[in-house]
């Protein structure tokens, strides 16, 4: 594992690199974050941002959404992939967001999984983007870069996530879970990472590089 000090200059230069790192999903409100958080699975934010204008134009919240004609929505998410699958779940998510939250997105972890469709990442990713909690959401990205450089040495997502909280002072969480994921796209591919050009290769312990 990385020593204590080599873990704040890596946090340090990738903040420093990725000033900008943030959530590359846009949303208007906090149900359309949560949609398109729950839509990213297995897909790209830029596929998820592509579709949003018609699907939110057609169903502007989750009573809108609660009645929405099976055919038409799949239509509409076709090009984020799982289409079939995830207009079943936003469907049944807005059913119990308008059945037991009155409509609104509820602010806590508990209330976020029991939604269809949301797991440990996506409210995790809604509580720090949209309420501004500190939370670590751990997707590819930051599995694969975290493991790899030698923040955590885990081998489960839920174990990343929990090594990280430990590792990572909580105030930086939120910050963290941003810069890996840009480090992750634009220098820490999965097959051909970007060594030679990467901010932190000094320190960088190269795990199944």
């Amino acid at each position: 594992m990385l020593k204590e000090q080599d873990m704040k200059k890596i946090l340090d230069r990738l903040e420093t690199e990725y000033p900008d790192a943030a959530c590359a999903l846009t949303y208007k409100d906090l149900y359309q974050l949560l949609v398109k958080v729950t839509l990213s699975a297995q897909t790209t934010d830029i596929s998820v941002n592509g579709i949003s204008s018609e699907l939110f134009e057609k169903y502007p919240d989750a009573y809108a959404m609660a009645e929405a004609e099976t055919g038409e929505l799949e239509h509409i998410l076709r090009p984020v992939g799982m289409y079939r699958t995830k207009a079943k779940n936003i469907t049944a998510q807005a059913a119990v967001l308008r059945d037991v939250f009155g409509g609104k997105v509820p602010d806590d972890y508990e209330s976020l999984v029991s939604l269809p469709g949301v797991g440990r990442k996506t409210a995790n990713v809604v509580l720090s983007v949209g309420f501004g909690h500190q939370r670590i959401a751990v997707d590819t990205h930051v599995f694969r870069v975290a493991n790899r450089m030698g923040l955590v040495n885990e081998k489960t997502v839920f174990g990343t996530e929990k090594a990280l909280m430990k590792a990572v002072p909580e105030e930086r969480w939120t910050a963290t879970h941003h810069s890996l994921v840009f480090h992750g796209r634009n220098c820490c591919h999965a097959r051909n990472p970007e060594c030679g050009a990467c901010v932190i290769n000094d320190l960088c312990m190269k795990r199944g590089v």
